[in-house]
């Protein structure tokens, strides 16, 4: 059943913050993050006839988030590509209520870890899905999935703890 212009506008309003902490931190940059959401939000509008209620709202449109990020770095393979050595410069409004979320340090250590273990950290931690809701978007097991989280949580770790010892040096 097709959602209607109501139902589509509750999932957008729910929805929205979670994927935009999710697009930022895969994309590092806030304007793309916005057209990012944006192109998500336009999707699924146009792919509504094929929304399955109780399907797990979240992983459906988080599944055409990755899907857009996705088709931006094949488009450009090596703008936004973060190496540990690149500082990002972030801009984030003082009265944005997340802006304590994204510092420069974590998001140079998550540009750091592994890809599929920023993927899978990003869908759990930002996205907010759960570990089953994250295997099956990602087509992985589950173990997989908490493996994969606990890895990157703990990369992350000494990352920070790395660059707290550098700026303290």
């Amino acid at each position: 059943m097709a959602l209607s212009q109501a139902e589509f506008n509750a999932l957008v309003s729910e929805h929205a913050p979670s994927l935009y902490r999710m697009a930022f931190r895969l994309c590092g940059d806030r304007h793309e993050a916005e057209d990012v959401l944006q192109e998500t939000f336009r999707s699924a509008w146009m792919s509504r006839e094929r929304y399955q209620s109780g399907r797990g709202d979240r992983a459906w449109l988080a599944s055409i988030l990755r899907r857009r990020v996705v088709d931006r770095w094949r488009r450009r393979p090596r703008e936004g590509v973060v190496t540990s050595s690149d500082a990002i410069e972030i801009e984030v409004p003082p009265e944005n209520p997340l802006a304590g979320e994204y510092t420069d340090e974590m998001q140079s250590a998550l540009a750091r870890l592994p890809a599929d273990l920023r993927e899978t950290l990003l869908l759990v931690v930002v996205a907010e899905l759960t570990h089953q809701e994250t295997a099956d978007l990602l087509g992985i097991p589950l173990g997989t999935v908490l493996s994969r989280v606990s890895r990157a949580r703990a990369r992350l770790r000494e990352y920070l703890l790395e660059a707290a010892k550098s700026d303290v040096l």
